[in-house]
């Protein structure tokens, strides 16, 4: 892996260049092996916090990683292209656009003990900004390849702060065209949920069930490109225990083993789809 510049990233991508790389800033990588027909994409996997906030950050380090989607970038990292965030969602939220993506409080809590400088701000910004002009450079490249894009936008989510039972796999779909996609989603839960996995967990699946897929990843490329469906396909943490942060490496290798197999088979379906 190579640090490069969004620049030379978004070259590399209109060239069809082959490719690893992480931001010359930090902010995220991105694999490309080969260029396919879809891509995975965590942008919630990042933990790293930019020191010159750290003395004026309340929430607890433990705090921040409760929010994030610990890997799940691990989960999708053999497929052919990857994309996903290094920074913590508590600096910036790539799941948010602009206007929103800077916390003022997050989960109820007020976040900063004093209000963000205007520099501080800017230089979060422009990293959301970056990541956003690579996205759209890569759906651009693959649309105009392969006519029709999939986006597989992995996330998590604490099942234990639920009072009801909860789905171990939620699709959210509110924002992608269920008349069009509707069937594709459909088999795209029926296959998280024959899921085998370890522990005695059971894989059931739902849509919209905790979540309805109103991240801005999803909103942005929906929007922005009318062949192209994103499936918000978000995991409960069964794979980590939520207190105390003790990650089940079987459980995460269980589903990164199945989706090498599943995510395929998705992709065949979704290219014979009108």
């Amino acid at each position: 892996m190579h640090k490069r510049s969004i620049e030379d990233i978004i070259h590399f991508i209109e060239d069809g260049a082959c490719f690893e790389a992480v931001s010359s800033d930090y902010s995220f990588t991105i694999k490309i092996d080969k260029y396919v027909p879809y891509i995975c994409g965590a942008v919630h996997d990042g933990h790293q916090f930019r020191q010159s906030l750290w003395d004026n950050c309340i929430h607890t380090e433990y705090e921040r990683w409760y929010e994030e989607d610990p890997f799940t970038k691990q989960m999708v990292q053999s497929f052919p292209i990857v994309i996903a965030g290094c920074d913590s969602r508590f600096e910036y939220d790539l799941n948010r656009e602009p206007e929103r993506a800077i916390y003022e409080d997050a989960w109820g809590k007020k976040l900063w003990k004093q209000p963000l400088s205007e520099e501080e701000k800017h230089l979060s910004l422009t990293k959301h900004q970056n990541f956003y002009k690579v996205v759209t450079a890569l759906i651009a490249k693959l649309e105009a390849e392969f006519q029709k894009t999939l986006v597989f936008d992995m996330h998590s989510y604490n099942w234990k702060r639920w009072d009801r039972e909860v789905p171990v796999w939620n699709l959210g779909t509110s924002n992608v065209d269920n008349d069009r996609f509707g069937t594709l989603i459909e088999s795209w839960r029926a296959k998280l949920g024959a899921m085998q996995l370890p522990n005695g967990i059971q894989s059931t699946s739902k849509i919209n069930d905790t979540f309805q897929g109103n991240g801005y990843f999803l909103k942005y490329i929906t929007q922005n490109f009318k062949d192209t469906l994103v499936l918000a396909t978000e995991i409960s943490k069964i794979y980590c225990d939520e207190h105390s942060g003790v990650i089940y490496p079987e459980v995460v290798k269980s589903v990164e083993n199945q989706l090498k197999d599943l995510i395929p088979l998705q992709v065949e379906e979704f290219q014979k789809h009108v």
